[in-house]
């Protein structure tokens, strides 16, 4: 399996009040999206608006992010549900979901490795009907006695932290049925590398590390089980907001339930694209504006730190500009913050990004 050298992000910042870019209410965007793609749709939909697969320096199968949730109140107070979600990377963008309630998503990765990792989430989310189920499916452990549906995300990632994973037949059985869903029941026409892929280089993962997995377990390091400074599976769903309040897409049922929802409808599209490239963005961008929506938030992690280290930011700035926005639409993204503690001390901010598309085409 391929295994890449992880890269630290941390922290938060949520960049508010993008450029108005399109007359159109959100109640006219909530009308016009589609309530469902057909599995040809979708797929057509996903291949059509990605680009060739890139090169990024870590498989980003798990966040970092330890304070992720702390923008959450801000954010789902100065967005109205009803448009669109974009965003990057793997499991961060569900809670954010989760919160916002959009009508569709785009999840856009250079790498087609994030393509794998949501492919794998879909047929988890929908093999699954609730959380406890999902969570046993995700890491291959038997589904402890006493989860229901009013069981906290926190207790039901504590009873399963003490659940042995199930054996080497337990997990290909797991596999086939991830796979046999994404190609027998939706028709994907995976070729073997991409099922090789989401198995072997990302599903393979889950299930070795189980709930301690995190950000640096792909990469083959010493701390890929747990310890060291890194955040684990765990730990980023039983954190919480600032005040105390658990908003990860594992915390309660009406969570999960709308990210199940949105895959089952085939609603969340992953695609393969580079932020400063010359299609992807656009491309959903157009899509967004030809159902005559709006991008009602767009989850960045730290993407603009290599963009600009990459001289691409002006085509990102572009490529953002370009898409149906009002005074809603928010980014939210990463920053540095201090050290200490797994996950770091992390900061979250409120700041404007009119400024940072001004004048872009």
């Amino acid at each position: 399996m391929t295994r890449h050298r992880a890269t630290v992000v941390a922290g938060l910042v949520l960049a508010l009040g993008l450029v108005a870019a399109a007359p159109v209410t959100r109640a006219q965007a909530s009308a016009s999206l589609p309530a469902s793609l057909t599995d040809q749709e979708f797929w057509d939909l996903s291949s059509q608006l990605s680009e060739p697969n890139g090169y990024f320096r870590s498989d980003n199968l798990l966040s970092n992010e330890m304070g992720f949730q702390w923008v959450i109140p801000d954010l789902v107070a100065r967005t109205k549900p009803g448009g669109v979600y974009l965003g990057v990377g793997p499991e961060q963008n569900f809670s954010y979901i989760a919160a916002l309630k959009p009508k569709m998503v785009f999840i856009t990765d250079i790498r087609r490795g994030n393509l794998w990792t949501q492919l794998m989430y879909k047929a988890l989310f929908e093999m699954s009907a609730d959380r406890a189920d999902f969570v046993g499916r995700l890491f291959t452990k038997k589904r402890p006695d006493g989860l229901t549906t009013q069981s906290t995300g926190k207790e039901i990632m504590d009873k399963y932290w003490d659940v042995s994973t199930g054996d080497e037949a337990a997990f290909k059985k797991n596999s086939q049925d991830i796979i046999d869903l994404l190609t027998k029941k939706h028709h994907i026409p995976l070729p073997e590398e991409d099922q090789k892929g989401i198995i072997d280089d990302v599903y393979y993962y889950f299930y070795w590390y189980g709930p301690s997995i995190n950000y640096n377990s792909s990469s083959g390091n010493n701390n890929g089980r747990g310890g060291g400074n890194m955040a684990m599976y765990y730990d980023l769903m039983t954190t919480t907001d600032l005040a105390g309040v658990s908003r990860a897409y594992l915390a309660n049922e009406d969570n999960f339930h709308v990210l199940k929802d949105l895959e089952e409808k085939n609603l969340l599209v992953p695609v393969v694209g580079d932020f400063g490239g010359p299609k992807a963005l656009r491309a959903v961008g157009e899509y967004v504006r030809d159902h005559g929506a709006l991008v009602m938030a767009m989850y960045l992690s730290n993407v603009e730190q290599y963009l600009t280290q990459d001289g691409k930011w002006p085509a990102f700035c572009g490529n953002v500009a370009s898409m149906p926005l009002d005074e809603h639409s928010s980014f939210i993204r990463s920053a540095s913050g201090g050290g200490g503690g797994r996950g770091g001390s992390l900061q979250s901010q409120l700041g404007s990004m009119q400024a940072d598309t001004q004048g872009c085409k």
